[in-house]
């Protein structure tokens, strides 16, 4: 299949240029002025914006929490991703305690083969991990999984204590790998938790209330301590507030490789949106919304590259039966909340078109700075010859409204109900096929690759 996308204004992290770009199978091999190449496929793309496809690295598809699954499986959650201009996942395998981190990952390709519309990779939750686990963890990173993920959170289910969290990064440092952290002191969180439930603080908002601002900021501290003293670079995943962000920040001012994601719903929403009643359950997830100045500072973070990455901690619940299960106290109540589909857009409106940050500078947090942290570029996350045709044809002067009705992710609500946006997803090609065009889906199940990673960090 030959493909010929013309007149596109072309916009990489790096670049932003009018041109044709010809495709060959799978792959790009010419961008140029006015190409005279004949084509199965020929896409006009004047007036638009080319961009390389999404890369949402931090999603949950069919992840067992809370007595309950998350509700998009692997077909629906990246069909969902797709619609959205997201061509690349990297989901979460979950090493159990007590199991083999090569059985933990064989458990999760078993579930994403032949479902995935769109290509996928894995990072590894890790929670059992001794020095004799090395060998193990290596097989995994031979195999094309060069990150994982360590909790300071949820006690019982996946917190590692302070030494596993230092074996395990100075192992993955000394072979490129990347430790992603999960950073709250859950220990003292839990006993906040009791404190309220006995008090008959149960209502969705003090899930938020419970989770103070200062129990991230000290995880983060303390994973980039760790991190230093491993000799290990670190991650931080789904950074929320402030106070957090500036022990990053503090850091990396001091040259530490200290590196940080945040996603949409830090940067729109606030603490404010729980209320008093039930429907705040909508919100529950970990960690939870702040006080609304931490967006501004989140959106600081973002232009001055004190954070990196824009992810969506995609991993819905649907609010009948699910979370439900916490009508009666906030701790039951499954963490999560949907976004894979909105984050392009969303992103777009709030940051471009709000001159928050630079088209070049969106392009980086929603797909480059993603391809490159993870081992993935430059096959993924650039427009370029010899790059992985994964492209998405960008309608910026479109405005379309968020609605449970109109997206595609497995869930009975929409975390941007009615809200209304500019810029919109019109075409999008995943290795060179037409897998969304207007408004629907061209592709089916199976058509996503995993991907085999390489080393992390190359940035």
């Amino acid at each position: 299949m030959k493909t010929l996308i013309r007149n596109g204004r072309v916009v990489t992290a790096v670049d932003d240029y009018i041109a044709d770009i010809f495709i060959d199978g799978e792959t790009v091999t010419t961008i140029g002025k006015m190409l005279d190449a004949e084509a199965d496929v020929v896409i006009d793309a004047s007036g638009k914006i080319v961009i390389p496809g999404g890369i949402d690295p931090h999603t949950h598809m069919e992840l067992p929490f809370g007595g309950t699954q998350s509700s998009d499986d692997f077909f629906t959650g990246t069909r969902a991703a797709a619609f959205g201009g997201t061509t690349t996942i990297i989901d979460f395998a979950v090493q159990y305690k007590g199991e083999s981190m090569i059985e933990a990952v064989d458990n999760w390709h078993a579930k994403a083969e032949g479902k995935c519309a769109i290509d996928y990779g894995f990072h590894l939750i890790t929670t059992d991990f001794e020095d004799h686990h090395t060998e193990q963890m290596y097989t995994v990173m031979d195999e094309g999984i060069t990150s994982f993920k360590l909790f300071m959170a949820y006690p019982g289910v996946f917190l590692v204590d302070d030494a596993t969290i230092f074996r395990a990064m100075s192992a993955a440092g000394q072979r490129g790998g990347l430790i992603c952290m999960h950073a709250e002191n859950g220990i003292v969180i839990n006993e906040i938790i009791k404190r309220f439930i006995a008090d008959g603080r149960t209502a969705p908002k003090y899930h938020a209330l419970s989770r103070p601002t200062i129990a991230e900021a000290e995880g983060v501290h303390r994973a980039i301590a760790i991190a230093e003293m491993a000799e290990s670079p670190v991650y931080i995943v789904h950074l929320s507030s402030a106070d957090a962000l500036n022990k990053v920040r503090e850091a990396r001012d001091r040259g530490i490789p200290a590196f940080a994601e945040t996603c949409p719903q830090y940067l729109f929403r606030s603490i404010d949106d729980y209320g008093d009643g039930w429907d705040g359950a909508k919100y529950v997830f970990t960690p939870p919304l702040r006080e609304k100045h931490n967006c501004g500072e989140l959106w600081k973070g973002l232009k001055m590259d004190d954070l990196q990455v824009i992810s969506t901690d995609h991993c819905p619940f649907c609010m009948k039966e699910q979370k439900e299960l916490g009508r009666e106290s906030f701790d039951k109540i499954p963490n999560g909340a949907p976004g894979v589909e909105n984050r392009m857009s969303l992103i777009y409106n709030g940051g471009v078109v709000e001159n928050r940050i630079s088209l070049n500078r969106f392009v980086e947090l929603t797909s480059t700075a993603a391809a490159k942290m993870f081992g993935m570029f430059p096959k993924k996350g650039t427009i370029a010859v010899g790059s992985d045709a994964d492209i998405v044809i960008f309608d910026p002067e479109k405005e379309h409204t968020f609605g449970v009705e109109s997206e595609h992710m497995n869930v009975d609500y929409s975390t941007y109900e009615g809200w209304k946006v500019k810029g919109k997803v019109e075409t999008v090609l995943s290795r060179g096929r037409v897998i969304i065009e207007n408004g629907e889906h061209k592709g089916k199940a199976g058509d996503g690759q995993f991907i085999k990673r390489g080393e992390c960090v190359k940035i």
